[in-house]
């Protein structure tokens, strides 16, 4: 198997959906951040990029409205493939995943002598997109109660108002920080996949890397080929037997 044979992974919608929820998530943080260290030195210089907080805020508020589109859009694409293709729920958590997870563990621990086999998406894939759901959901509900106040307190409790500052706020900083420790390193730079992963951007895989990372998803997409591979593989000798301790 060459290792410049590749396979699509993502289709061009995903991959625009990408992008866009990216750029806005780099516009979220330059124009919400300022708002809530606006005591920093570095806060009046990002405002006056914006031409001043007045300005910033308008930013901030389409970026959000966005982010909303961003997500309506997604969740009714998925729905209508479900519908209309047929097409699996692949990042629905499943029984097999809690079984990786222990697996994965016990590898890093060197209690196993393989890692686990994930299929589409491994469980820590599939906790990135929930906590990204998640997320933004609490983001874009607690946005529109800051920016509709009046109209919330008129249905519900007033208490509901800081609540919601205090959880958009906390949020997106730990939103930012998720994305900037876990998941760019994890997606582009982690060592196995040195110097970095392009497939969200190109929406291809090599298959070489979709056997070592997903091999039970290349199993059902090259049945033959990972007959031929299993077959011409050596046998893999037992691990020793620990010592006994006299």
């Amino acid at each position: 198997m060459s290792a410049h044979e590749y396979v699509e992974r993502f289709s061009t919608r995903q991959r625009i959906e990408h992008l866009f929820v990216m750029s806005l998530f780099i516009v979220l943080a330059l124009t919400g951040f300022p708002q809530k260290f606006y005591d920093a030195g570095w806060a009046a210089a990002v405002v006056s990029l914006f031409g001043g907080v007045p300005q910033m805020r308008v930013v901030h508020r389409a970026a959000g409205y966005g982010l909303l589109f961003a997500t309506v859009f997604h969740f009714f694409f998925v729905l209508l493939e479900v519908v209309v293709r047929k097409a699996r729920l692949s990042m629905v958590p499943e029984r097999q995943d809690f079984k990786d997870a222990i697996h994965q563990l016990r590898y890093y621990l060197r209690l196993e002598s393989t890692p686990a086999r994930f299929d589409r998406f491994d469980y820590r894939e599939k906790f990135e997109y929930w906590g990204l759901v998640f997320g933004n959901s609490i983001m874009v509900g607690s946005g529109l109660v800051l920016l509709y106040p009046m109209l919330v307190a008129r249905y519900l409790p007033g208490e509901l108002i800081p609540t919601a500052k205090i959880a958009h706020s906390n949020e997106g900083l730990m939103a930012f920080l998720v994305v900037i420790t876990w998941h760019v390193y994890n997606a582009h730079f982690a060592p196995d996949i040195f110097p970095f992963n392009k497939t969200i951007f190109t929406g291809k895989i090599s298959k070489h890397h979709l056997q070592k990372e997903h091999p039970r998803e290349f199993e059902r997409l090259f049945p033959e080929d990972a007959s031929t591979e299993t077959a011409a593989a050596p046998p893999t000798a037992p691990p020793p037997a620990p010592a006994r301790e006299t």
